[in-house]
């Protein structure tokens, strides 16, 4: 740390850990107060329950964690696999074609969401390629905000790579596609898990493009969330919301002990 004595620490902490409750800590905690409550009119909720959540595994918003669950990792694999892909094809450019390909590769997530939602539901809107009221569309709308960051974390892997191993492997007469395959990508392994979890926490919150092309069959929890609470049914969009950070944190833990046991390897 910058700060070494204990009087010192002792001072950053005091300031931090308040801030750090007021500023995340708060508004989770409200939420998930608000998920339980039959009624709110005084400083604290009264009349806790859980028939929000008991309502939210039995109706449409069960259909919608699910679309969010499958959206999200349908989307992320596609992103990990072009990402890791372009990545490695790119690593071996000049400097100056790279950069080009880069300010390419990331302008999606450099606009705003709502702008991609609609570019694709107009672009989508025609013969051959009618793809509006499909969950494809969907998938690619996750897809291409989420590519970039599965592409600059593989690239950032890459740049950390000791290259000897590879040019070792090639010493030693293995092929490229073998050298891929027993060499690079195991050695990417934390990284490609690191963008998978990216990846996914990105799109399972994703809500300005889809609410531009979700399908009435496909809609996803940030979606329903987003209408609850624009009907004022403020408790079911709370319990929803719990359950949408709950599910995205099971995962990301899961992720995050897989990537460790690799390292540890």
């Amino acid at each position: 740390m910058l700060v070494w004595s204990k009087a010192e620490r002792g001072a950053v902490w005091a300031a931090v850990v308040p801030l750090f409750l007021l500023v995340y800590g708060l508004p989770i905690g409200v939420i998930v107060l608000a998920s339980f409550s039959g009624q709110w009119n005084d400083i604290l909720p009264s009349h806790l329950t859980t028939q929000h959540y008991a309502d939210a595994f039995r109706t449409a918003s069960f259909a919608s964690l699910k679309a969010s669950i499958l959206t999200g990792i349908i989307a992320s694999l596609a992103a990990l696999v072009c990402g890791t892909w372009a990545a490695l094809a790119l690593r071996r450019f000049k400097p100056l074609p790279k950069r080009v390909l880069d300010l390419f590769f990331f302008v999606p997530s450099a606009v705003p969401s709502v702008s991609i939602g609609l570019g694709l539901l107009v672009a989508f809107s025609q013969p051959p390629f009618l793809l509006n009221g499909t969950r494809l569309i969907v998938l690619i709308a996750h897809f291409m905000l989420i590519a970039a960051f599965t592409y600059g974390t593989v690239t950032a892997g890459l740049a950390r790579l000791p290259i000897d191993c590879e040019q070792v492997a090639e010493s030693l007469g293995a092929r490229p596609f073998y050298r891929l395959r027993r060499v690079t990508l195991p050695l990417l392994t934390p990284y490609l898990i690191a963008a998978f979890s990216l990846s996914f926490a990105l799109s399972m919150g994703e809500l300005g493009a889809t609410v531009m092309v979700y399908p009435p069959g496909w809609v996803t929890l940030p979606v329903r969330i987003f209408s609850l609470s624009d009907r004022g049914a403020i408790f079911d969009a709370a319990t929803l919301t719990t359950i949408l950070g709950a599910a995205t944190l099971i995962v990301l833990i899961t992720l995050t002990r897989i990537s460790s046991r690799v390292m540890s390897r």
